[in-house]
């Protein structure tokens, strides 16, 4: 007969002893990672949606300043409300709008400066979004 059957439980008992209270350790260490990489997606998210929601503002009130008969001053002021209302009034340092070409056709281009929100929607003032629209003629 041989003892490899025998011995074999008694090795994995003694192994689960050893092993007693690391799961305590290990959860300790791994948890502070897995937060900071749970923090940093989060704030990538917050990041994205800024960006996208200035885009849309931009271009909403390049649509609205290139109406028939609508001053420059109109666009400006639909993308500061649309902004005001989607991530309240602070978010856009500046918004600017002019006439300008794109290719042969006369258009509006409205920009936005904002803050760029790596800590929360604290951050520096280095995100600038565009948006155009070709001008109607009336």
């Amino acid at each position: 007969m041989s003892r490899g059957p025998r011995s074999h439980p008694l090795r994995i008992r003694r192994r689960w002893r050893q092993d007693r209270g690391s799961a305590v350790a290990e959860f300790a260490l791994v948890t502070p990672l897995l937060l900071l990489v749970a923090l940093a997606v989060i704030q990538l998210i917050l990041v994205l949606h800024v960006r996208s929601t200035l885009t849309a503002a931009a271009a909403e009130g390049a649509r609205a300043a290139a109406l028939s008969g609508a001053q420059l001053r109109a666009g400006e002021q639909r993308t500061q409300d649309l902004l005001a209302n989607a991530l309240g009034g602070g978010s856009a340092t500046s918004v600017t709008a002019r006439y300008v070409r794109l290719g042969d056709a006369p258009a509006i281009q409205v920009t936005v400066r904002a803050r760029l929100p790596l800590f929360g929607m604290f951050g520096p003032d280095s995100l600038v979004v565009t948006g155009h629209a070709l001008r109607e003629r009336g």
